[in-house]
């Protein structure tokens, strides 16, 4: 992976105001469509806390576009070839006070036109905010382990992955990633997300 530096720091936040701009809805009627606050859209557009990838398939859902929409798009190329320096990359913690909320992720797919699965380079890691909370949306995933330990939760049941371990699992059953005993763990993950 590469040492983000490098990486192409993606402004999701500023995608999700444009959505809603384009779309002429209020902050308010924006927090009615997708079951999200006010006041945590309006961190996420402006960029104090970064939203997750759960987060982000729910506001597409809501708003009538596919999750790639977020990330961009080649002109229209069947194939996408992206360097490791050419990643876009999104940090999940509140720009203000340094909190980590437990992962950044790196977009690998945003080259190809009309995807239906979005790869990212995922980097698990301690979170200074504990959460229990599990997510859950339409669509499949499929995580494959490169380092770490990575703890999974789907449903009632919870398991531990080492590296070269893998899962594949509906998005609709409860679920949750993380590193364990606050080891970084870097997973490869791939949404699927059928087109709305």
């Amino acid at each position: 992976m590469g040492d983000g530096k490098t990486s192409v720091e993606m402004k999701v936040g500023e995608r999700i105001r444009e959505l809603r701009e384009t779309k002429g809805l209020s902050l308010r009627e924006m927090a009615d469509l997708t079951g999200f606050s006010t006041a945590l859209l309006s961190q996420m557009e402006n960029h104090l806390i970064s939203p997750s990838l759960g987060t982000l398939i729910k506001i597409s859902r809501a708003l009538e576009v596919h999750l790639g929409y977020f990330f961009g798009e080649g002109p229209g190329e069947p194939y996408a070839i992206v360097r490791k320096d050419g990643r876009k990359k999104v940090s999940r913690f509140a720009s203000k006070n340094g909190v980590k909320y437990g992962y950044s992720y790196e977009s690998l797919g945003f080259e190809k036109k009309d995807r239906h699965m979005e790869p990212f380079l995922v980097t698990l890691e301690p979170a200074t905010i504990k959460s229990t909370k599990t997510s859950t949306h339409e669509g499949e995933e499929f995580i494959f382990v490169l380092e770490g330990e990575m703890e999974v939760t789907l449903g009632n049941h919870t398991d531990i992955l080492y590296p070269g371990d893998s899962i594949y699992y509906d998005s609709t059953i409860p679920h949750r990633v993380q590193c364990r005993k606050d080891k970084e763990t870097k997973i490869l993950a791939v949404l699927y997300t059928s087109k709305t």
